[in-house]
């Protein structure tokens, strides 16, 4: 790999970390107990803060369950699989796409749920710091957010503050839900700088002739 792409592969593991230990059902207090690794340590990591070292990666990874190229985000793209053949719709076949290096401030990724052949039980929650803009793409997504059951269609858009135990699932079985994630560590979050047209006409943004 050439320099970037090492930089670039350390700055995305705390992401990848935090979706793996997130799938798994586990708190930064579970895994504390579990590796050693103390719970600061683990949420800097996640957060990007601090680069993990090669051993804390090897306890982080056989921990959860994960190979080394998948955290590095190395792995081979999966091989379509015949819709019967993946019933699941748990989320533990998501797949994430970061869109940003994770150097500090907003984290930006895409997720993609495959399509569930029947509903499970209400989506499994999971709470840690920070703040999160979510925006449905495609599909029908279900999120629990504390004790509110949403479900969100295209187009919609929530924010919440990550401390409140949320989740997700896929609402339909028809095919997959995508959604884009604007995650911030520190607690941080989209600004609004222009503020709603309130008419029509010389700002409603239509071209001259088609007003």
């Amino acid at each position: 790999m050439a320099g970037d792409d090492v930089a670039r592969a350390l700055a995305e593991m705390g992401p990848r970390l935090r979706i793996a230990r997130e799938r798994r059902g586990v708190t930064l207090a579970d895994v504390s107990r579990a590796t050693g690794i103390s719970s600061s340590t683990l949420s800097r990591i996640e957060t990007g803060r601090r680069k993990p070292t090669l051993e804390v990666v090897l306890h982080l990874a056989g921990e959860y369950g994960v190979g080394l190229d998948e955290l590095a985000g190395t792995a081979p793209a999966p091989a379509a699989r015949p819709r019967s053949a993946a019933p699941h719709g748990s989320g533990d076949d998501k797949v994430v796409v970061p869109l940003t290096r994770y150097v500090g401030g907003l984290h930006a990724h895409k997720h993609v749920l495959p399509a569930a052949a029947e509903q499970s039980g209400r989506p499994r929650q999971a709470s840690h710091e920070g703040y999160e803009w979510l925006c449905v793409l495609y599909g029908r997504l279900r999120l629990a957010l504390g004790e509110q059951d949403l479900v969100l269609a295209a187009g919609d858009v929530v924010e919440f503050d990550t401390r409140i135990p949320h989740g997700v699932a896929n609402a339909g079985s028809a095919g997959p839900v995508e959604y884009l994630i604007m995650f911030g560590p520190q607690g941080e979050r989209p600004r609004l700088r222009t503020p709603p047209s309130t008419g029509r006409g010389a700002g409603d943004g239509r071209a001259p002739d088609e007003q």
